[in-house]
């Protein structure tokens, strides 16, 4: 979905576990690119100045319900009619059963809440890898999307293979736009998908 200078301190990132990662390789900005298949270390948690990322899980259920019934998921993402428990673990299910989805949940340090995620995804219409974020409307504001965001995209940054990430949205979303730019994402272009028009964003 989303993102130079980042302040990565690698000592923040723990418990690797090796997983395939198909890397995206073009000479240009198209959605046409060549697919090889490479590895990297994913990081199941990362850890920042008030915040631990951890990979999301089924537990997860209760938090992913109440996020995407939230004003702003149902605005900026869409409707995913997600209104029971198991719903919500078949939604998660699918999230980490489709490849190259990758899905961080967001809690504070302190009590271990859940306020958001972060989301890395190959989109079968870009080339490159999109990085995304949507948090609770009662943390928005607070600096948790640009401290959670900008470690995911330091330890990102690390890869070769990825030194190009897109990020998209809405053009009236006026808060991931401001987000983006506060990380250093540069427009790229418009495009439509299904009845959407999306601005896209690059590193």
């Amino acid at each position: 979905m989303l993102q130079f200078v980042f302040n990565c301190d690698v000592r923040n990132l723990v418990l690797e576990t090796r997983l395939p990662l198909a890397c995206f390789l073009s000479n240009s900005r198209s959605s046409i690119g060549i697919s090889l298949p490479v590895e990297f270390t994913m990081q199941t948690e990362i850890i920042t100045e008030r915040l631990l990322l951890n990979i999301l899980t089924q537990g997860d259920h209760d938090f992913i319900r109440e996020l995407v019934n939230t004003e702003g998921w149902l605005q900026f993402i869409g409707d995913r009619n997600i209104h029971s428990e198991e719903a919500a673990i078949a939604y998660i299910n699918k999230i980490n059963g489709t490849p190259n989805f990758y899905y961080w949940v967001v809690r504070l340090k302190e009590n271990h809440r859940p306020v958001g995620i972060i989301t890395f995804i190959k989109r079968d219409y870009f080339t490159y890898f999109d990085i995304g974020f949507a948090f609770l409307p009662d943390y928005n504001g607070k600096g948790y999307a640009y401290e959670a965001a900008n470690e995911v995209l330091s330890f990102i940054k690390l890869q070769p293979q990825l030194q190009t990430v897109l990020a998209t949205t809405l053009p009236g979303n006026v808060r991931s736009i401001n987000l983006l730019a506060r990380l250093v994402f540069h427009f790229d272009r418009e495009i439509v998908v299904g009845n959407n028009l999306l601005c896209v964003y690059s590193t």
